[in-house]
């Protein structure tokens, strides 16, 4: 019986979704990403073990507070990550009539029937270019575009999400090239700016990780307003 590495649990979750979530954060991640705030998923140790039947149970105790628009969420880490346990728990969600999301970066191998079990995928576009997403992610980008590609085919809702760093992606220039990009998305329903943040400075110090970003101060939120109103003009 397969059993999923998972790092925790968020019960009541409101922006990882519609609605009010039940958030799965799943333990495991081949990316390296310079902003990461969960550098603790990155490895596969787990901190929780369990199958997907017993995950499904636990999330039905909270199905009361999902309403017409809650459900479950499926993030990391990259839950792409595990994709023979993270098609099991879907599964077992639909058969429980839950809304299903799932929250990656698109890095993965086995995805084509797990999009199958998703209704909404909430997709991180690191860097549109090549060299960027390199530099950021310390992956290629091909395994992002070819799960885009198989987004595009399968006509999955989507919800894209980009990271804004100081003086790195954050200029009206970069701003334009990503709206121009996104406009050849099918089935995009929301864009979403998120500001940088240093806040996991200490878990990265606790862990002995060294953190690229030392000397880039906090993204403007104000400033990420307004470009993220260019971007959805």
């Amino acid at each position: 019986m397969i059993k999923g590495n998972i790092d925790s649990f968020e019960t009541m979750g409101l922006v990882d979704g519609p609605g009010v979530r039940f958030v799965v954060f799943m333990q495991g991640c081949p990316l390296r990403c310079a902003y990461c705030h969960n550098p603790e998923t990155w490895l596969d140790t787990p901190k929780i073990q369990m199958t997907a039947s017993d995950l499904v149970k636990k999330i039905l105790k909270y199905k009361v507070y999902f309403g017409e628009d809650g459900g479950v969420t499926f993030s990391g880490g990259e839950p792409l990550h595990q994709p023979k346990f993270l098609l099991e728990a879907l599964k077992a969600c639909k058969k429980e009539n839950l809304h299903t999301c799932l929250d990656t970066s698109g890095v993965g191998e086995e995805y084509d029937e797990i999009l199958d079990y998703c209704d909404l995928v909430i997709l991180d576009v690191k860097a549109i270019d090549a060299e960027k997403y390199k530099n950021l992610t310390g992956q290629s980008i091909e395994k992002y575009q070819k799960f885009l590609k198989k987004c595009q085919e399968k006509e999955k809702k989507l919800w894209l999400r980009q990271v804004i760093v100081p003086n790195y992606n954050d200029s009206v220039e970069d701003i334009l090239k990503l709206k121009k990009y996104i406009s050849n998305i099918k089935n995009v329903e929301k864009v979403e700016l998120l500001p940088y943040h240093s806040m996991a400075k200490e878990k990265y110090k606790n862990l002995g990780i060294k953190y690229r970003l030392e000397e880039v101060e906090d993204m403007n939120k104000q400033k990420c307003k307004q470009l993220e109103k260019l971007l959805n003009d």
